[in-house]
């Protein structure tokens, strides 16, 4: 992953809010931060910093850090700024017309693909493969790995496949496992949603 990937700098209203990797360990993090912080030093003295989102830092590794851009780089702090965690995210919301990525292959054993949008696959999910999304997942082919959908919280979610066989199916917060049975083999796509606080699974005909 490069530098540019695990740290960046959004501006808001209130100022710059720092988003650190949440993949990334904290001292490599920290360290690209100082480096990426004296690359434009001249740039940064005198912003303000209105939060620190992505990676949960505790409360040592939040002081580390609002200490080296406060008194080694001189940014001004907009009172203490804000740390988001995952959990404050804002749930995403555009089920039925938010951004979407599509994936225009098979997802293989050993990827993981994560979208904070809706995904289409144009293709299976093998076992051992992941997809995890904010909004919806669609599958083209046989959905055999594992899916989240509404990974930030949101339960109106629907997962869909022709092959709806999954070793893990996760909607929201919700978590249910495709049937034991070896000889479960659907001859029409299905969809998974959660009705009354569990994840139904129907399948998805068409009305005519």
């Amino acid at each position: 992953m490069t530098l540019n990937n695990n740290i960046e700098f959004k501006g808001t209203k209130d100022g710059l809010v720092i988003h650190l990797d949440e993949s990334c360990e904290y001292e490599k993090l920290k360290q690209q931060l100082i480096e990426r912080l004296e690359h434009a030093k001249n740039f940064f003295v005198g912003a303000k910093i209105a939060g620190i989102e992505g990676r949960e830092l505790d409360n040592n590794e939040e002081s580390e850090i609002i200490d080296l851009i406060n008194n080694r780089f001189g940014m001004v702090m907009v009172e203490k700024p804000v740390v988001y965690s995952k959990q404050e995210e804002e749930v995403f919301s555009g089920l039925e017309e938010g951004i979407t990525k599509f994936i225009k292959s098979t997802v293989r054993s050993g990827r993981k693909i994560k979208f904070d949008g809706n995904v289409v696959v144009m293709g299976d999910i093998n076992p051992g493969a992941e997809v995890v999304a904010y909004g919806n997942i669609v599958v083209m082919g046989a959905l055999r790995g594992i899916a989240h959908a509404g990974a930030n919280g949101n339960n109106e979610a629907i997962v869909s496949a022709f092959k709806l066989q999954p070793t893990q199916l996760r909607i929201g917060s919700l978590i249910a496992r495709a049937p034991d049975n070896s000889s479960y083999n659907p001859k029409y796509p299905e969809i998974a949603f959660v009705r009354d606080e569990m994840i139904q699974i129907e399948p998805y005909l068409t009305k005519k």
